[in-house]
C-alpha cells in the first residue's frame, strides 16, 4: 500500500512512507525486510503511535503488526508466556487472566502493542517489580539479512541484552516471551497529601508499598498519592457508577473541558489547579492487578519523562516547583512521579540504578517547549535518562555519559545491521 499518512497518537510526528504492509506472520516479515533491502528502503515497525518522539517514523517501508497478534504459548513449568508482537497489552492481560496468570508490573495505560511498549522502555511503578523489558526472557526477531533469531540470556545474549529496549534498531521483533506469575489482586489506596509531606516521607512511602506513585498539581502544594499493594482479597472493585464518575466522567470528559478552557485562558490555570487538587477525595478498592495498574486516558497531551537517580527526586521536585512558581509557565496537567528498581537491560532507563521517573505533560495544542526545556535542564543536571518514546532533545554525546553499556549495544547493532536498514532520523540522533 502506498500514499498512507501515519501519525503518532498526540500528532507530534507524521510519516508518509513509500510503502506500508501488514505482514501476517514472521515469514512475511522476513520476506518484507529482504525486499525492502533490495530497494534500499529503510524499515520500521509501528505500534499504536503512543510514542511522542519520531522513533517509529520512516520514509521507507512501514510495517504494521496488526495481524501479528495472539498468545502463542504458555509454559506453566517455567512460568513463561509467549505473545505475538502486535498484541495489545490489554488483550495480553486478558489472555493471561483466563489462564490464572499475570504480569508482575504494568504501565498506567494498556492499549500499546506489546512489542512497542517493550522496545521503548515502558514501565510502571514498583518497589521490587521493574518495567516491562525486565520481565522479558526471550525474543523472536527478524534481522536485517532476513534471518529469524530467537535470543535470550542463554542464546545470543548480547543481542538479547541490547535489543530488549532496542527502539527497533536491532531488528523487527515478532514475538516476546515474558516471565509471568500467578494472577493476583491489588488493593489501591488513593488519597490527597501535601507535596512537602510526600517528599519528607518518600523513603517510608516507597519502602512500605509494593507500588507507590504520586501526582503533583503545579501552581499548588498539593498531590494525589496512589498506593497499590498485593492483597489476599476478597475482590472489592469500585461500584460501576463510582468507576464511571471518577475514571470516565471526571478524569476524562470534565478534564478535557477544563484543559480546553485553560488552553484558551492560561491565566486561569493556577486557580483551576487549586480547585482540582482540593476537590479530590480518598478512595480505595481491590481488583485484579491489570485493572488497577492501567487506566483509560482519552485526553490528548504531549509528554516528556526522565528517569533520575532516586536519591535526587525530592530535591528535583522542589526545584521543579520553584521553576513553575517563578516562571511564566501555566501547567494544567499534573506531574507524575513513579519509581523502579535497578535492572540489567542495557538501554533501560533503570539500568543498574534505582530510578525515579518524573513525567511532565501539556495539553495537546498548548505551548510546551519552554516549560519542557526548563525541566529538561533540571533533569539532566542530575544525570537523567530520557524516556525513549517521550519528547527530549538528547543526543549520543549526552546519552553515552549516562548509559554505561551504550557502546556495547551499538557494537551489537554494527554486527546485526551494519547498513542501518532499520535506521531513521531519530536513531541517527541518539545512536550515531
Amino acid at each position: 500500500m502506498t500514499d498512507v499518512l501515519w501519525h503518532t497518537w498526540a500528532d507530534t510526528y507524521q510519516a508518509r512512507p513509500r510503502r506500508t504492509m501488514t505482514p501476517r506472520d514472521t515469514e512475511e516479515v522476513a520476506a518484507a525486510v529482504i525486499a525492502a533491502a533490495a530497494e534500499d528502503l529503510r524499515v520500521r515497525m509501528v505500534g499504536t503511535g503512543h510514542s511522542f518522539t519520531d522513533v517509529a517514523i520512516t520514509d521507507g517501508l512501514l510495517l504494521s503488526p496488526a495481524s501479528l497478534t495472539g498468545l502463542r504459548s504458555v509454559d506453566p513449568i517455567s512460568g513463561t508466556a509467549t505473545v505475538a508482537a502486535g498484541t495489545p497489552l490489554c488483550d495480553f492481560n486478558d489472555a493471561l487472566a483466563e489462564r490464572g496468570l499475570a504480569l508482575a508490573n504494568m504501565g498506567d495505560i494498556a492499549v500499546q502493542t506489546t512489542s512497542g511498549a517493550v522496545q521503548t522502555g515502558t514501565h510502571g511503578t514498583g518497589r521490587d517489580a521493574g518495567g516491562l523489558a525486565s520481565q522479558v526472557v526471550g525474543m523472536e526477531m527478524v534481522l536485517a539479512d532476513g534471518s529469524v533469531v530467537e535470543c535470550s540470556a542463554e542464546n545470543e545474549p548480547e543481542l538479547f541484552h541490547a535489543a530488549r529496549v532496542g527502539l527497533g534498531a536491532f531488528g523487527v521483533v515478532t514475538a516476546l516471551t515474558f516471565a509471568v506469575r500467578p494472577a493476583f489482586l491489588l488493593r489501591a489506596e488513593e488519597m490527597p497529601m501535601p507535596l512537602d509531606e510526600v517528599l519528607e516521607r518518600l523513603p517510608e512511602l516507597r519502602a512500605d508499598n509494593d507500588h507507590f506513585e504520586f501526582f503533583w498539581f503545579p501552581h499548588t502544594g498539593n498531590t494525589n498519592t496512589k498506593r497499590n499493594n498485593i492483597s489476599e482479597g476478597p475482590s472489592r472493585p469500585l461500584p460501576p457508577f463510582k468507576a464511571w464518575l471518577d475514571d470516565d466522567f471526571l478524569s476524562n470528559r470534565v478534564f478535557e473541558r477544563v484543559n480546553r478552557m485553560c488552553r484558551r485562558f492560561p491565566v486561569t490555570v493556577p486557580a483551576v489547579n487549586q480547585i482540582s487538587s482540593r476537590a479530590l477525595s480518598a478512595r480505595s478498592y481491590t481488583d485484579v492487578s491489570h485493572k488497577v495498574f492501567a487506566s483509560v486516558r482519552n485526553v490528548r497531551f504531549v509528554e516528556m519523562e526522565y528517569a533520575i537517580p532516586s536519591e535526587h527526586v525530592a530535591d528535583v521536585l522542589r526545584e521543579a516547583r520553584s521553576i513553575v512558581d517563578r516562571g511564566d509557565h501555566r501547567v494544567s496537567f499534573p506531574v507524575e512521579v513513579r519509581f523502579a528498581p535497578a535492572d540489567d537491560v542495557w538501554l533501560s532507563t533503570a539500568h543498574q540504578r534505582e530510578s525515579a521517573y518524573v513525567a511532565v505533560h501539556m495539553y495537546q495544542g498548548t505551548p510546551y517547549r519552554e516549560y519542557f526545556a526548563d525541566l529538561e535542564a533540571l533533569f539532566t543536571s542530575v544525570g537523567g535518562r530520557p524516556h525513549w518514546g517521550k519528547l527530549h532533545t538528547r543526543d549520543r554525546a549526552y546519552l553515552e555519559g549516562v548509559y554505561p553499556r551504550l557502546a556495547d549495544a551499538l557494537a551489537v547493532r554494527d554486527r546485526v545491521d551494519p547498513h542501518r536498514h532499520f535506521g531513521n532520523a531519530y536513531l541517527d540522533r541518539v545512536f550515531d
